[in-house]
């Protein structure tokens, strides 16, 4: 069993190494989160709001496994991930015997719609509708079903050159921002509560025919969150 990791630069390295969708569909919006940003995440839930340590994991849409990964490396007791795609799925479980994590985590072939169960923590990257308008939602409303706490990424509607220097000159961590207003009604519509919503730089490699760029940066928002099972 793979002992459990405390530093972050020690979690972001080894989450370099697990490996990406060979294949990502555009349709889907499948980009790997990017080990930097993935370590940023656990690392906020871990420390900061004891989310991951001893807790039950979900990761909704989870590619190939490095947010839930990530998490049974940080201490999870264990994590289930869930996605509609076979192959992600298939190299999430290489990826988690590669890690030596194989024991502590679970893995679906499935839409997030037929999941059931309750979660201390959900994490998850949703699509972010750019190519399918509201295809994060149901992964919102799910979340808010399965978990206590939730941590999800979603595209920033901030999108100001100064807001982007702040986050660049930076290099690393989240500045604290405001939520969108239309997610914001989303969630509280739903049973959900916005604790806190942190803004972060993301950088993904050329991926997709329609990609100008060798590497592509902007803003993305992390929503922590307050599902249904919190108040129970």
């Amino acid at each position: 069993m793979q002992k459990r990791l405390v530093r972050k630069l020690d979690l972001e390295k080894v989450i370099s190494e697990i490996e990406p969708h060979p294949s990502p569909k555009a349709y889907l919006e499948q980009y790997t989160i990017s080990a930097k940003v993935a370590a940023e995440i656990l690392y906020t839930a871990a420390y900061i709001y004891d989310d991951i340590i001893d807790r039950t994991i979900v990761d909704l849409g989870c590619g190939t496994g490095r947010l839930a990964i990530g998490a049974v490396l940080l201490g999870a007791r264990e994590a289930v991930g869930v996605d509609i795609d076979k192959v992600a799925v298939k190299l999430a479980q290489t990826n988690a015997e590669k890690m030596r994590v194989k024991e502590r985590t679970h893995w679906i072939i499935a839409d997030v719609d037929v999941v059931h169960g309750s979660f201390n923590t959900v994490l998850q990257n949703p699509p972010f509708g750019v190519q399918r308008r509201g295809a994060d939602r149901k992964f919102i409303k799910k979340s808010l079903e399965l978990g206590c706490r939730i941590y999800s990424l979603h595209k920033s509607v901030k999108g100001s050159r100064e807001f982007f220097k702040r986050l660049r000159s930076r290099g690393t961590g989240f500045i604290p921002t405001q939520p969108s207003p239309f997610l914001k009604r989303f969630i509280e519509g739903h049973g959900g509560k916005i604790e806190a919503v942190y803004a972060i730089l993301m950088t993904i490699p050329h991926m997709f025919e329609f990609h100008r760029k060798q590497k592509h940066r902007f803003v993305v928002d992390l929503y922590v969150i307050e599902g249904e099972s919190f108040k129970k």
